[in-house]
């Protein structure tokens, strides 16, 4: 039974890598839900966003000392304003999700909470990764060779 007990304990307690998309897999599953092109916001912009705010990994994770905040997933989306942590101070979810969902292997919720974000008024700028590295930039390398 111990030993039951404490296999148990350490597989709750190892840490899950999450899906770690490659490259062209993620540009032709944001296509397929609808990214290109998304208020106005091109499939290489969406990439490029992905790719300097996660990696590509929908289990990245980034706490933000300064607001007590928290970036989740793929996208890096902040549960000061769009998903519930249960743990930020004075907290909006206006995507009306827990934190936790935007860390799923599946990107539908994240998608969706994404194409929220850009709807606001700051749009993609609400991203300092995009304003950093993907803002007036050619982009065309986060979609070569993907036939997207």
């Amino acid at each position: 039974m111990k030993t039951l007990l404490l296999l148990g304990l350490v597989l709750l307690s190892a840490p899950t890598q999450g899906k770690v998309y490659e490259k062209c897999e993620l540009a032709r599953t944001l296509k397929r839900m609808g990214m290109d092109g998304y208020h106005g916001i091109s499939l290489a912009n969406w990439m490029c966003l992905a790719k300097w705010e996660s990696s590509y990994n929908t289990r990245a994770i980034n706490y933000n000392a300064g607001d007590r905040s928290t970036d989740y997933g793929i996208f890096q989306i902040n549960s000061r304003y769009w998903c519930n942590d249960g743990k930020t101070p004075r907290a909006v979810n206006a995507c009306g999700i827990s934190c936790n969902a935007l860390l799923q292997d599946d990107i539908t919720q994240a998608v969706a909470c994404a194409k929220r974000v850009v709807r606001d008024p700051q749009g993609i700028r609400a991203w300092v990764a995009w304003r950093n590295h993907c803002q007036n930039q050619d982009l065309s390398q986060y979609t070569r060779g993907c036939g997207v």
